[in-house]
């Protein structure tokens, strides 16, 4: 071995680690321009209250999405934005197609939108566009008319094969076209906005984007009472955050009638930055961010919201939207997109509040006793100082997610050797979370009794826990029959023979769907059931096949799992929820 005069082995520095050339085609790539601007102020800037804010899950979002949305996937993803408090929505792009024509019409003629929200619909700067799109917000409360154009040199090159000024006015020109349809069709009782974007703002020279911004404003005439939302899309992210943040700042001190101006942000995540893009972007003058929950949309993605919205919330600033279940708004987001929420998904993860390391968990353990012990001295609850535990950068109480998935996790092998034998014996593929809560009671057996738990003793142990046997019978529900019909209304109406606390008992519920229906029937019971999460598969192919249902519910303060199997996915679910509900009272 090389070592030094005294038989030292030789110390790792800068000149004993060599980085090669990758071989990669660096040259067919150049640097991002830098912003002239030594006196910039935004590195000494805080975020100290919320942006305002616009989902575009329904038109930037969807537009991206392998299976666009559904009409009532539209719906649901939009009464999700709506009860988590977005007070503007884009909602479609009615020009595009009668699919968003039609779903903008939808939530105007059914009441859909509260007074106090503003939805906003997108179209390209051609007449016939601007016509269409207007025309689809007639009646609406509120509502802004989204205009962008291509400014980016390559589109005017390639795309377009148009000079800065032919570009700059097909922006004037559409911005003129609005205001006389707007004027035209919708009525005094509409509250009417304008949104302007140069398109790929990132990749636009800044002066023809303030030129072109400016032209747009000397057409809205911007006032006291007369905002304008310019909003400067990272259509595709070329830059580093800082530069980003440059940009707008730079952008924020040369536009006149700044303070008629809403400067909004929209950034994509192609470097994987955007939440740093937007934040100090906010921090350099901007007012509003344009995203998704989530993160969904083109390529990589637009920026998470949540992300945007929990970072603020971790900091004690308070982002004006409601993140307090965010197990329903991740199950809801992966509905409506079809897509699944990644595990390590900052603050929704199924895996963000769990710690599998041995020295991790037990400086949780021993961050929550130093919280409570703090909490005692100062006589006050736990929820009334400041939070200060290891490894968590938030109460997960706070978001709807249980301690117990924290501080009582088992080894990683601990939970995939009894989810293993689960599935390989009996095709049960259980939740990750059920796996957690189930673990606890097989070690709890472990700890009493001790010794080896058999792949016999896992199954009866989960057999009494989960699904009552005719040897075992516990709990003071039990399903002997299930009906669904549909209303006139076009919801389902669920009728149920059990037996209730020993007596033959028939319960009625309707909801938008089976399970809906089923907790509008247990309320007659004086039981309070919420549906956090649910999933189901297939025991084995063909015909005669059963399924599995699983459903993580809160009832009465209590979080807990229920599983059902049985030949009907429906009556498999009801029993999930009878489970669940036993389980509760037991």
């Amino acid at each position: 071995m090389p070592g030094d005069a005294v038989g030292r082995p030789t110390p790792i520095t800068a000149a004993t680690v060599t980085q090669r050339p990758s071989g990669m085609p660096i040259h067919k790539y150049g640097p991002y321009e830098a912003v002239d601007i030594p006196d910039r102020t935004w590195p000494d800037n805080r975020i100290t209250v919320a942006p305002r804010w616009l989902s575009t899950d329904l038109r930037d979002g969807n537009q991206a999405l392998i299976d666009p949305m559904s009409p009532a996937r539209k719906r649901e993803m939009f009464d999700l934005l709506v009860r988590m408090g977005y007070k503007e929505i884009e909602v479609g792009f009615p020009s595009s197609g009668q699919t968003d024509f039609d779903f903008v019409r939808s939530i105007i003629e059914e009441g859909a939108i509260p007074e106090d929200v503003t939805i906003s619909v997108l179209t390209q700067a051609r007449e016939e566009l601007i016509e269409r799109t207007v025309e689809s917000l007639r009646g609406a409360h509120r509502a802004t008319v989204h205009l962008y154009n291509a400014t980016a040199p390559t589109f005017r090159r390639v795309v377009f094969r148009g000079t800065r000024e032919q570009v700059k006015q097909i922006a004037v020109d559409g911005t003129r076209l609005v205001v006389e349809y707007a004027d035209k069709i919708l009525g005094d009782d509409t509250v009417f906005g304008y949104q302007y974007s140069p398109e790929i703002f990132t990749d636009t020279e800044l002066d023809f984007a303030l030129e072109v911004c400016e032209g747009v404003m000397d057409v809205w005439q911007p006032e006291e009472g007369r905002e304008i939302i310019l909003n400067l899309p990272a259509t595709v992210e070329r830059s580093t955050p800082s530069t980003h943040a440059d940009r707008f700042e730079w952008m924020s001190r040369q536009l006149s009638r700044r303070e008629h101006i809403c400067l909004s942000v929209h950034p994509h995540n192609d470097r994987g930055t955007a939440v740093a893009a937007a934040e100090l972007a906010i921090m350099a003058g901007a007012d509003r961010i344009e995203g998704c929950l989530f993160g969904q949309g083109e390529r990589t993605g637009n920026v998470d919201l949540v992300t945007l919205g929990m970072n603020l919330f971790s900091q004690g600033v308070d982002p004006q939207i409601d993140f307090s279940q965010i197990d329903e708004i991740r199950r809801t987001a992966e509905y409506c997109n079809q897509m699944e929420i990644h595990p390590r998904h900052p603050y929704a993860g199924d895996l963000v509040y769990t710690a599998f390391s041995g020295s991790h968990q037990d400086a949780i353990k021993k961050g929550f006793e130093a919280l409570e012990a703090s909490a005692a001295e100062q006589g006050k609850t736990v929820d009334e100082v400041e939070w200060a535990v290891p490894y968590l950068p938030i109460d997960p109480k706070d978001v709807g997610r249980s301690y117990e998935a924290v501080i009582r996790v088992n080894s990683q092998s601990g939970k995939g050797g009894i989810a293993y034998v689960l599935k390989n014996d009996h095709n049960l593929d259980l939740p990750r979370r059920m796996q957690i809560e189930f673990s606890r009671t097989i070690q709890a057996k472990t700890d009493a009794e001790g010794g080896e738990v058999t792949p016999g003793q896992i199954w009866a142990t989960f057999q009494d826990e989960y699904l009552p046997t005719d040897d075992n019978r516990w709990g003071r529900i039990s399903l002997r029959s299930a009906q669904t019909s549909t209303t006139t209304e076009g919801t389902d109406a669920l009728t149920v023979e059990a037996v209730v606390d020993g007596a033959e008992t028939v319960l009625n519920g309707t909801g938008n769907g089976p399970l809906a229906a089923f907790f509008d029937a247990l309320a007659a019971i004086d039981v309070d059931v919420r549906l956090l999460d649910y999933s189901e598969h297939t025991l084995s192919e063909g015909a005669a096949s059963q399924a599995a249902a699983y459903i993580e519910c809160a009832i009465d303060g209590q979080v807990l799992w229920g599983v059902g199997i049985d030949a009907n996915i429906v009556r498999a679910s009801l029993k999930a929820v009878v489970s669940a509900v036993n389980r509760a009272r037991r």
